[in-house]
């Protein structure tokens, strides 16, 4: 299974907050996990990992960003392999647009 959380929000540490609630979907199960953060030029940062989150703390230029908003993704592989490239968040090329979802998007080349 897989888990979404986001945070918009008067607090600036988004993506401590995002990772800490990504951490509470741990029961649900997955292999790799991500969080965007959008940074004080408008572009989206964003960080993925392989493997479990447990006994994990946040230590990537993310904590740097005073930001207020994050967007995270837990994945549980079900096409494609278990790697930091299919973990999501997804960025377009700009960086400035950051995409998760749960399922299969079978018109991918269309969009």
């Amino acid at each position: 299974m897989c888990g979404i959380f986001g945070y918009v929000g008067k607090r600036n540490d988004a993506s401590e907050i995002v990772f800490d609630g990504l951490k509470t979907l741990e029961y649900r199960g997955y292999d790799s996990w991500g969080i965007s953060s959008r940074d004080e030029k408008g572009e989206m940062r964003t960080e993925k990992k392989v493997g479990k989150m447990a006994g994990l703390k946040l230590t990537s230029h993310l904590t740097s960003i005073k930001s207020h908003l994050a967007l995270g993704h837990t994945r549980w592989a079900t096409h494609g392999g278990v790697t930091v490239e299919n973990a999501h968040p997804h960025l377009d090329c700009y960086r400035h647009i950051s995409v998760v979802h749960n399922g299969i998007i079978e018109n991918f080349v269309e969009l």
